[in-house]
């Protein structure tokens, strides 16, 4: 049996909370809150789940670093941005998506966050990986149990590129391309491509 976490929903938004709270999920109960003071006294409670409506921007408060601290919190905002992404990201947050996703989606980013993940689109992905190895060497080492194909499709991963533009570039399906990165986790340990760009660049 699986096991019910509760997730405090902050937001002032009725709409968006009647979004939140009707997800169909057995898995996370959620919990309404609407600013700085419930988010801290859910983390008195030692409770760590919350996704945060963006237009509290609460990132901007002088309790954040504090409140945050040990806490997993997904910002939501639905009219995403990869700057304010990669903005929440930067101060603590662990996910950034789109208010509206389906309950689904939104079960598939709490379960990642909660096992201590980082959740992001693929186009932030994309823009973070950039940033992360505009200066930085593709190291030797890492290859050893690949494919040629596969060191291809890895090494143009760990730059940000996306599936499409992979398979543009070496003239396969982008189904190729995916096969091709799962094979890349299961032989490298790793689970995402954050990891992988970690892992060909040797930081990890």
């Amino acid at each position: 049996m699986r096991q019910v976490n509760s997730v405090l929903f902050l937001t002032n938004d009725e709409a968006l909370w009647q979004h939140w709270s009707h997800q169909d999920s057995v898995t996370y109960l959620p919990a309404r809150g609407r600013g700085m003071e419930d988010l801290l006294r859910w983390k008195q409670q030692h409770r760590e789940l919350v996704v945060m409506d963006s237009a509290l921007a609460l990132w901007n408060h002088p309790q954040w670093a504090q409140a945050v601290q040990g806490m997993k919190v997904v910002v939501a905002s639905p009219r995403p941005v990869d700057s304010e992404g990669q903005t929440v990201l930067a101060l603590g947050a662990r996910g950034y998506i789109h208010a509206y996703s389906s309950s689904a989606l939104l079960e598939q980013v709490l379960e990642h966050v909660a096992s201590g993940q980082v959740w992001v689109g693929e186009s932030l992905l994309s823009r973070l990986l950039s940033d992360v190895t505009r200066h930085l060497e593709i190291r030797t080492g890492w290859e050893s149990n690949l494919t040629g194909r596969e060191i291809e499709v890895a090494q143009r991963a760990s730059l940000g590129h996306s599936n499409q533009l992979i398979a543009q570039d070496l003239g396969i399906t982008e189904r190729t391309v995916r096969a091709h990165l799962q094979a890349i986790f299961e032989k490298l340990g790793v689970t995402d491509r954050l990891m992988l760009a970690l892992k060909v660049h040797g930081i990890s």
